[in-house]
């Protein structure tokens, strides 16, 4: 019999506004990208304070398209970290390049620089075209050490922003520090399109490069194909391109979603601090680390398994059994079959950090219209397991 799930890990916030908006583009007669989107991107671009913003159909489209335009390919390789979804580095492999792994800060989720630099000091790093940071559970990496390094040894830094929106932080918005930021718009992301994601830059030579990629290599968009008095059928393929458009129904959705981030945003973060105060006060749970803007797109409960009897997957499947919706993030890549081939020495005990987090984290619920009894009985059931299986 299936477990009743009384706490969702996660529950998208849509309302009759996103309704309505979808429902308008249905009536229009206009379902793929337009004027939806040509508006979706403008309004993001200025939320994070950047010039350029390109929608697409997810984070792993987007993080192609920017790998691509910034000197990815055969023969190149990024610098990426294993505690991550497959798709950062599998964008890599798409097009052909290698992916070198560096460990994730000791008690932390971020990539570490220094790991960064010894493979960029390393015969392997003259290969190197992008450092990709991945800002786990939006709480932002050390850009200001990434930045330096790059500068350092002339790379590019393409963040992976699928978890840090709106993370803002002394350096700028998440997506608006490195040469390109990449989003997702993902169903369980801070803010949804269903699917979908958004590129950004400062650089007017990747935002033109992406454009064109970003549709078949053509130099025309639909929507200029349509609604310009230039013949519709008049373009030229300049490159061989992807099709990676975000639709403008989707676009709709995620116009009006993109209004409510900040309410998103404060919403999480009062779930949060309850969380925190809670927790502070359990010697088998470590907090969360945060920094400058984390956006809280995760409550990333680590558990000090020298103060338990039982090991992290017992734990997370009492908690299912209690009704509660978890998750992991992140199985490092070490752990996959085609990572371990493709890369024998690519193991646990080359990434200690990553493997030690790994060991101990659960994902538990943390949306922005979780109630305060949702919260008050995930606490309730921790601290129930905790004195079960307290050593």
């Amino acid at each position: 019999m299936a477990q009743e799930i009384k706490v969702p890990f996660f529950k998208a916030s849509i309302g009759e506004e996103e309704e309505n908006a979808v429902l308008q583009v249905m009536r229009s007669g206009w379902l793929t990208t337009g004027k939806q989107s040509l508006a979706f991107e403008k309004e993001f671009a200025e939320k994070i304070q950047v010039p350029y913003a390109l929608a697409v159909n997810s984070n792993t489209s987007g993080m192609i398209l920017a790998m691509e335009a910034c000197g990815v390919r055969e023969g190149k390789a990024v610098i990426t970290t294993p505690y991550t979804f497959v798709s950062t580095a599998t964008s890599a492999r798409h097009l052909g390049a290698d992916v070198y792994f560096a460990d994730v800060e000791k008690n932390n989720y971020s990539i570490d620089p220094e790991s960064i630099e010894k493979i960029l000091e390393s015969p392997r790093g003259k290969n190197v075209a992008a450092i990709v940071p991945v800002h786990i559970a939006g709480n932002v990496c050390n850009m200001e050490a990434i930045m330096d390094i790059a500068k350092k040894y002339n790379v590019r830094v393409i963040e992976d922003c699928a978890h840090s929106f709106p993370s803002k932080t002394k350096m700028g918005y998440a997506g608006a520090i490195g040469d390109a930021g990449v989003f997702s718009f993902y169903v369980t992301k801070t803010m949804t399109t269903g699917e979908g994601g958004m590129v950004t830059t400062k650089d007017e030579n990747l935002a033109r490069r992406m454009t064109m990629m970003r549709m078949h290599g053509m130099d025309r968009t639909t929507w200029d194909r349509y609604t310009s008095p230039r013949a519709s059928w008049v373009y030229d393929i300049v490159a061989p391109g992807f099709k990676f458009n975000l639709p403008d129904m989707l676009a709709a959705l995620g116009r009006v979603q993109l209004k409510k981030a900040d309410l998103f945003d404060s919403q999480r973060k009062v779930h949060v601090e309850k969380y925190n105060r809670a927790f502070s006060k359990m010697d088998f749970v470590k907090l969360p680390p945060t920094g400058d803007g984390n956006a809280w797109h995760l409550y990333l409960m680590r558990l000090d398994l020298t103060r338990l009897t039982c090991d992290r997957d017992t734990f997370a499947k009492r908690l299912q059994e209690l009704g509660i919706g978890i998750s992991m993030h992140f199985i490092p890549l070490f752990h996959f079959t085609y990572w371990k081939e493709l890369y024998p020495d690519f193991t646990a005990e080359a990434f200690p950090n990553a493997e030690k987090q790994y060991s101990e984290t659960i994902s538990i619920p943390l949306w922005p219209d979780m109630t305060d009894e949702m919260t008050d009985y995930v606490i309730s059931c921790v601290e129930t397991l905790g004195r079960e299986y307290h050593a």
